[in-house]
């Protein structure tokens, strides 16, 4: 019997789970001493990984492949690549990025310039399990379809023994989406147990299966949650083959946080725990820490729902702690067309761009030099001063061509990396920016898409948060 799930990845690891092995008593039992000696072997596997047939499974060598794939998941980050706040720190961080979805394309051509100024696209905020278990496929970590949809996986292997034979082999996927509703405090937790699958000899009637969503660690530490759905529990293999899907629910009330947008941070966990039945050994060192998701709520008064109605203990909402990318198009017809082809340059060839600077590399391009919303107005408008100067030295007074150009900006005005930010941070290197003179419908179409990217992502002011640009060409 060939069971749908191991081949396909070798040394790199998904996992968003913690595997605790309650191992039974230290004395021996008579199983373990008897005639037949019984043991279950339990390993935790990439999520979406393929099969060996039994004969396989017997082979030299396949048990030390198992283990050492295993041990990856163990060994490996805990934490999304993309993962910013407090939550960042508090354990490893993977170092490629996670699979994400596309942003929906917008229109273009004649009939965009028509149009009413361009809008970005609302972000998602439901996933299904196929849209999970695609996303993951057998090499990735974490899937981020948003800032409101995403999830992560592993597989659960057990390989029967007796008397150090493979007799038998059974196997679990779980999968675990998240997933926020528009302005709402309530992250759902939706547990998906599949491919529940045996071959041979095994004993997975009786065998116990604890799955709990935990919350190790939040900021400020002092914060209480609200849980509520319908969390697995304890059950049986059969049971959850029975009974497949979960779900947990969390929610932070307003007024706990920290600083003016009233910022709660935290990393959620599932823990899954694996009991043998009576009689039979667990082996398997599963008790490494293996992946996170990282949940934030806010207040911010600058953001949707900041009254929560007329309801204070509903204000603000609920966002996931990872940099969203902003995407413009640099494609024909796009409406802000001139200043992606800027931004482009500046990412492409610094030394093409105004103000000279010869170690120019402006930040947004990846995880490590995101860049941070500014909401402060006054240091808005120093950044903005500080570009309009640039263009005046490179391009004279009359730069503005009659009032149909204007000055853009990369790094954007409204955040802590723009034009003004040596004035403000002693650390920074002057000039690590651009500036250029473009169209002024360009140039509002890039503003507008802007604002509606800070407003639907939730991002707030400062530097828990963040975001990544990309130019779609």
């Amino acid at each position: 019997m060939r069971i749908p799930w191991f081949r396909h990845a070798r040394g790199r690891t998904i996992a968003l789970l913690t595997v605790a092995a309650l191992l039974p008593s230290a004395a021996p039992s008579a199983a373990s001493t008897g005639p037949d000696n019984l043991r279950v072997q339990t390993y935790v596997l990439p999520s979406g990984a393929s099969a060996m047939t039994f004969d396989e499974l017997r082979a030299a060598g396949a048990a030390g492949n198992l283990q050492r794939l295993a041990d990856g998941m163990r060994s490996d980050a805990r934490l999304a690549a993309e993962t910013v706040g407090p939550a960042a720190s508090y354990a490893p961080l993977a170092t490629e990025p996670s699979a994400v979805a596309s942003v929906p394309d917008r229109a273009l051509g004649a009939s965009a310039r028509l149009a009413p100024m361009a809008t970005y696209p609302e972000p998602a905020r439901t996933m299904t399990y196929e849209e999970c278990r695609d996303g993951l496929g057998s090499t990735q970590k974490f899937f981020i379809k948003s800032r409101f949809a995403v999830c992560s996986g592993a597989t659960f292997l057990q390989t029967w023994l007796q008397n150090n034979r493979p007799v038998g082999e059974s196997m679990f996927n779980v999968r675990v989406v998240g997933t926020i509703p528009l302005n709402s405090r309530e992250i759902t937790f939706t547990y998906y147990f599949t491919d529940m699958q045996t071959t041979g000899r095994t004993a997975t009637a009786i065998m116990r299966i604890g799955t709990k969503g935990a919350m190790p660690q939040s900021w400020p530490s002092t914060a209480v949650y609200t849980h509520g759905g319908t969390p697995p529990g304890t059950r049986t293999f059969d049971q959850f083959k029975a009974q497949r899907t979960f779900t947990h629910t969390v929610s932070a009330a307003p007024g706990q946080g920290t600083g003016s947008a009233d910022q709660v941070f935290s990393v959620y966990e599932p823990v899954i725990t694996i009991t043998p039945p009576p009689g039979w050994k667990l082996g398997g060192e599963l008790t490494g820490k293996l992946f996170m998701l990282a949940p934030r709520w806010d207040a911010a008064t600058y953001l949707a729902n900041s009254t929560g109605g007329g309801n204070p203990a509903r204000k603000g909402a609920a966002a996931f702690s990872y940099l969203p990318t902003l995407t413009y198009s640099a494609k024909e017809g796009a409406e802000e067309k001139a200043v992606a082809e800027h931004i482009r340059t500046a990412f492409t060839a610094p030394l093409d761009t105004n103000p000279y600077m010869s170690a120019k590399n402006v930040p947004g391009q990846d995880t490590k030099t995101p860049l941070h919303r500014l909401v402060e107005q006054t240091r808005k408008d120093d950044n903005r001063k500080a570009a309009v100067r640039q263009c005046k030295r490179y391009w004279g007074e009359g730069y503005a061509w009659g009032g149909t150009r204007e000055c853009d900006e990369y790094p954007f005005a409204t955040t802590y990396e723009g034009a003004a930010q040596a004035d403000h941070d002693s650390e920074a290197k002057p000039f690590n920016f651009s500036v250029l003179p473009v169209a002024k419908a360009d140039n509002g179409a890039a503003g507008g898409l802007l604002l509606g990217f800070y407003a639907k992502n939730r991002l707030v002011d400062g530097l828990d948060d963040g975001f990544m640009v990309k130019i779609d060409s």
